[in-house]
């Protein structure tokens, strides 16, 4: 019910050690303890951004046959978080050895440039393919940017205790819904994009079946419903953000990346096609 259609799953020769490699990056982190800040989770942001470019290129048929199914939801979730968890242990010993003044800047910087590479590999693909078009993603960054500032200003002004508490974290989790949100209403109210999700779906229905769609169209309940619920999420994780930072942190990250990831992909693929 609230699973996108094209759900593949590779063959086991290749999940298999995928697995066994995430299981064990997980495992080292747990062992190694690294802290987990806001400044973390924000450099947690562009490998959520690389994840979605990966997709896309999956989406484009730009992967050789024998492992495109690596690309495809799910496993592409796995693949970043892979690659992601890679990156930050090499991130913790370079600090530890005294390369590195912060663990989260070359995380950070290495996600930047993981998700730049192969970003370009998009823009190159669809420049090539002639599909290259650039204006209605930028309007739905600029979007969902504006309805960020305007969200977060209001939670400040009205629940600045969850604001403060939040912080950075909880900026991000509203910035990531949001864009998820404006880039689902462009494309399907502008773009004619089909939506896959199927709750999703719902309730861009139900907008549409408003009166009001005839005037804004019909996507603008599903962003008012990502806003919200990103709002409502952080009022719940305030306490827990007091009690277990780091932890809290770390489910705060995977629900921002549950809204960007999904937000990028839709810009990169109206981008490319």
């Amino acid at each position: 019910m609230v699973l996108p259609e094209g759900f593949v799953l590779p063959p086991w020769y290749l999940l298999v050690p995928l697995l066994v490699i995430l299981a064990g990056i997980i495992a080292l982190l747990w062992v190694l303890e690294p802290p987990v800040t806001d400044r973390t989770v924000l450099a947690f942001a562009p490998w959520m951004m690389f994840g979605s470019a990966l997709h896309v290129l999956y989406q484009l048929d730009a992967y050789p046959e024998n492992v495109e199914t690596l690309f495809a939801t799910p496993t592409v979730y796995l693949v970043a978080a892979a690659v992601a968890g890679a990156a930050w242990i090499v991130a913790i010993f370079l600090y530890a050895g005294g390369l590195q003044p912060t663990i989260s800047r070359f995380f950070g910087i290495a996600g930047t440039a993981f998700f730049a590479v192969f970003a370009s590999i998009i823009l190159n693909v669809s420049w090539g393919e002639e599909t290259f078009n650039l204006f209605w993603p930028v309007i739905a960054v600029i979007a969902a940017g504006i309805v960020t500032a305007i969200v977060w200003v209001a939670l400040s002004l009205w629940f600045t205790d969850v604001a403060a508490t939040t912080s950075y974290t909880g900026a991000l989790v509203v910035f990531g819904h949001t864009l998820d949100g404006v880039s689902t209403a462009v494309g399907y109210d502008v773009i004619g994009v089909e939506e896959t999700v199927p709750l999703s779906a719902l309730l861009l229905e139900a907008g549409g079946s408003l009166p009001i769609a005839e005037y804004v169209g019909a996507g603008w309940l599903f962003v008012l419903v990502k806003a919200a619920l990103a709002l409502v999420i952080l009022g719940l994780f305030k306490e827990y953000v007091e009690d277990a930072p780091q932890q809290a942190r770390i489910v705060l990250a995977g629900i921002a990346a549950i809204g960007l990831g999904p937000g990028v992909h839709n810009v990169l693929l109206f981008i490319a096609t």
